[in-house]
């Protein structure tokens, strides 16, 4: 009985001693001149399944009960904010803050940029590329927002001088031929979607933000001698199931019209967070 009280003793002892050395990992004072790494990562999928590009022998299925396959997926992220528990916030210098996602390409999955070190519980950011960029001259709009360079992967409408936020195309056999468009006889559906508003003459706005609470799958906890990513997924059946669902053989193709409008009120149902690396 002595020897047990002293192991129980000594359990207790060491338990005690490693619990005080324990480091706390406490977040240091909010300094805007102190950057650190953050990433958001875009992982696509559809529903419950991986994105699989022309997957003709087991299609997606939506809503509508259309069958469909996708073959191109690629979208804006911009203008990422990082919010605290306190209300702090801090935006990303918007020259280091847009992003081309294109999903037939992973490296350009992730969004990374530089923010204070601090504890986030949000983030957010805009499907698209707002409309101070759209008009400044075209030395400002350099990288993947450069129209001329082959850089920004078909995401530029010439003839309509702006950028398409979100684009996403495939095929789909509820699709009737007369509507398709496509000169190789596929059902082709195609969803442009872009505009961003006027001034003198407002039109088309289909500029979209998204805020992702990370409370639940982990907080960013941003610090100079780590790399934190916040992963989410993208659903892209919500393009179809969203908000305001619709069927593809309704709309195969949608670019610059009223239902646009539509369209784009789905796309910030598409980002989930799934977790939080630190």
């Amino acid at each position: 009985m002595k020897i047990y009280k002293q192991l129980l003793t000594g359990l207790c002892l060491l338990l005690a001693f490693t619990s005080c050395s324990k480091k706390t990992d406490i977040a240091p004072a909010y300094n805007e001149n102190v950057l650190a790494s953050f990433s958001v990562e875009f992982d696509n999928i559809v529903g419950d399944r991986t994105l699989t590009f022309n997957n003709t022998a087991s299609p997606y299925t939506n809503a509508a009960g259309e069958k469909f396959t996708i073959s191109l997926v690629q979208y804006f992220i911009s203008n990422i904010k990082v919010s605290k528990a306190d209300g702090t916030t801090y935006t990303v210098k918007q020259d280091s803050s847009y992003f081309l996602i294109k999903s037939a390409d992973r490296s350009t999955r992730f969004a990374k940029v530089k923010v204070p070190e601090g504890d986030y519980t949000k983030v957010t950011f805009t499907i698209g590329v707002d409309s101070l960029r759209s008009t400044m001259d075209i030395s400002k709009r350099t990288g993947v927002l450069d129209p001329s360079g082959g850089h920004d992967g078909g995401m530029y409408w010439g003839w309509n001088s702006g950028y398409i936020f979100f684009r996403m195309e495939g095929n789909a056999d509820a699709i009737s031929n007369d509507v398709s468009g496509d000169p190789t006889g596929k059902k082709a559906f195609r969803y442009h979607i872009g505009g961003f508003g006027g001034y003198s003459a407002p039109t088309i706005n289909n500029i979209r933000t998204v805020t992702v609470d990370l409370t639940a799958g982990g907080v960013a906890k941003v610090r100079k001698d780590r790399q934190s990513n916040v992963h989410l997924l993208v659903d892209l059946i919500r393009v179809f199931n969203g908000k305001n669902p619709f069927s593809i053989a309704a709309h195969p193709s949608v670019m610059f019209s009223d239902f646009s409008t539509s369209v784009s009120a789905n796309l910030p149902g598409l980002f989930k967070h799934d977790h939080t690396e630190n």
